[in-house]
């Protein structure tokens, strides 16, 4: 909870359109700024500001004491004159070298640490969101906006905002120091700033859009790789490599077309801006040349302002040829905030209270559920489960088996009805602690890229060796993982990729003995493994569910038959609930069921059995 409300935003944000929502530029761009002024970083970022504009105001006397040199050569004044503006001159520069080093050594820290700080925010956030967040969003558009987005945001901090307030602060000392020098030559100089500033508009116009446009054509580039690789077998099975191929081409060409523009436009403001600069240098020599022959000016000021006019005209080039990294940074950081805006939609009641366990007793009452309002996928269920039964789930696909789970384990808030825990209010419960007490083996066995011994221990911290070692023998597990090159300390692939199915099943059910969960959930848990195997795990799963409430899903209704009840979903409703004995006498909807697995098709050597309607949610 505590996790929650440390990102939770002052105001609410439509789950269902946040990816879309548009935001205000300056408004994302105070929010980038943030991560590197706000908090712990604001003394730094003063006392980097103030070295800054320390080593700038030295590098922008510096053209004045050259026109005073200069001046001192042409009047035919003293060699210790000479030396003295040489000198100050000196001094300006080594203060603006060694000034500058600290500025910059501070600001570099700076945006390294903002870039980490949002990274880590970003993703720390997307651990606090429900469920149903990433069912509608695929994993490939969400890593391209840890990726991606991030990647550009970083470069954004560390040459955008640097580079930029930089020029900012160059071009404000450049101009007061021009107007102390001579305000008609800075009248003069000055002139040439509109036009830069509108030719940027211009490119910023055209080439903004078109940045927000190439991070969403990469976030879809990066979901088809993504997608793709996971699924090779699937590519490879069906020989679809040459579609998989021009499907990337399209969409790599598809973010070539909208990149090269956007940079054709932005790239473009810096050869515009220099040669309005180099104009504006010729106007300025050609006005205070004639000023100088009248008398109305030193030579030395003419001179200085054309170093003037290359001080002020530089940042304005630096800001136009920026452009596109601060465009594409907060193009990235306007998709990222989508998501940090994005709120939780299952969070704790303010009032909630830990689940405490008095032997898994459940109650499901009037219970309805959708996962979009309007169309229900479970209708008017109730059922209850004593402490210690064991409860079989099955019905046709689609049926509601595994949705009926996820509201047992609150990944989902009910839509009506009410569900009790040992008596307790499901939705009064703080989540945490009632997942604690929830062990779930899954059909897909995932493991992560890491020792088998860290991947038991992740069930529980605080897990010793010895207990995870225990587990896996109670699971079946310990003799082939001793078989492993270097036993519980072999590295394991992405997903357990270098295990058969059934070995990467037998390490989650260890897993779940590791957690000593109180009640259990097995979803499909022994599919697509051989029958030996099957038996093996079957045997861990008895060792595991021994005592405990449990809920399995199955459609080998051969697992679930020992179970004290089954319950038969079809359409979203309960339509049976009673022992595997009871159901075969009633010769109904799981008799149909059970006899089809076992004999062939629906209504071929059933005697008097039904004819069913499978109905999918």
């Amino acid at each position: 909870m505590a996790k929650e409300q440390k990102h939770k935003k002052a105001f609410p944000v439509d789950p269902e359109k946040v990816i879309e929502k548009p935001s205000d530029t300056l408004q994302i761009t105070a929010r980038l700024l943030g991560y590197m002024t706000n908090e712990e970083a604001r003394p730094r970022f003063i006392v980097a500001m103030t070295l800054r504009v320390m080593a700038l105001f030295a590098l922008s006397i510096l053209p004045g004491l050259t026109g005073q040199a200069i001046d001192v050569v042409h009047v035919n004044g003293t060699l210790n004159d000479l030396n003295r503006w040489v000198m100050l001159a000196l001094t300006a520069g080594l203060l603006y070298l060694s000034l500058s080093f600290l500025a910059d050594r501070i600001f570099g820290d700076l945006a390294t640490r903002a870039s980490y700080k949002l990274q880590v925010h970003l993703f720390s956030h997307m651990q606090t969101l429900s469920l149903s967040f990433f069912d509608r969003h695929g994993r490939g558009e969400l890593m391209s906006r840890l990726t991606n987005d991030t990647e550009v945001i970083a470069l954004f901090y560390e040459s955008a905002v640097i580079q930029i307030l930089r020029a900012l602060i160059q071009i404000t000392l450049s101009f007061v120091v021009m107007l102390f020098v001579d305000w008609r030559l800075t009248f003069v100089a000055v002139l040439i700033v509109p036009v830069m500033l509108f030719v940027m508009n211009i490119a910023n116009r055209i080439s903004a859009p078109a940045f927000s446009k190439l991070q969403e054509d990469l976030s879809k580039l990066s979901g088809f790789q993504e997608e793709t690789l996971s699924g090779n077998k699937v590519v490879i099975s069906n020989r679809r490599q040459d579609w998989a191929d021009e499907k990337h081409v399209q969409l790599a060409y598809q973010a070539y077309e909208v990149g090269s523009k956007a940079f054709f436009v932005s790239l473009l403001q810096y050869p515009l801006t220099q040669s309005l600069t180099y104009i504006q240098i010729v106007v300025v020599m050609l006005i205070g040349g004639l000023m100088a022959i009248n008398g109305k000016i030193e030579l030395g000021t003419v001179i200085a302002f054309s170093g003037y006019v290359g001080l002020l005209a530089k940042p304005v080039s630096t800001i136009s040829n920026l452009i596109s990294a601060a465009l594409n940074g907060i193009a990235g950081g306007r998709r990222v905030f989508t998501i940090i805006d994005s709120e939780p939609e299952i969070v704790d009641d303010p009032d909630a209270t830990d689940y405490e366990f008095k032997g898994g007793h459940i109650q499901c009452i009037d219970v309805d559920f959708s996962y979009i309002p309007g169309r229900k996928i479970l209708r008017d269920n109730t059922f209850e489960v004593q402490p210690g039964e064991s409860i079989g789930i099955c019905g046709p696909t689609g049926a509601g088996k595994s949705t009926l789970i996820n509201i047992l384990t609150r990944y989902y808030d009910i839509d009506s009805g009410t569900i009790l825990i040992d008596g307790q209010d499901l939705r009064k419960l703080n989540r945490e602690s009632l997942r604690k007490q929830i062990g779930v083996v899954l059909q897909e066995a995932f493991l992560f890229s890491d020792t088998v011994m860290n991947n038991l221990k992740y069930a529980r911290e605080g897990a010793t060796d010895e207990e995870c070692i225990e587990a896996a023998k109670e699971a079946n597990a310990h003799d082939f993982i001793m078989n492993l090159p270097q036993g519980y300390d072999t590295m394991l692939t992405e997903r357990g990729a270098n295990l058969s199915q059934g070995q990467r099943q037998m390490i989650t059910i260890a897993r779940a003995m590791v957690a000593q969960p109180k009640l259990m959930i097995l979803d499909e848990a022994t599919s697509n493994v051989d029958t030996r195997t099957e038996k093996l795990i079957q045997d861990g799963l008895r060792k595991l569910m021994e005592g405990k409430t449990s809920f399995s899903i199955a459609h080998r209704l051969a697992t679930i038959r020992d179970s004290s009840k089954i319950m038969v979903l079809n359409g979203g409703e309960i339509v049976e609930y009673a022992p595997h004995d009871e159901l075969m006498k009633k010769r109904g909807f799981y008799y149909t069921l059970y006899m089809s697995q076992f004999k062939g098709k629906v209504g071929e050597g059933l005697g008097d059995g039904p004819k069913i309607d499978f109905v999918s949610t």
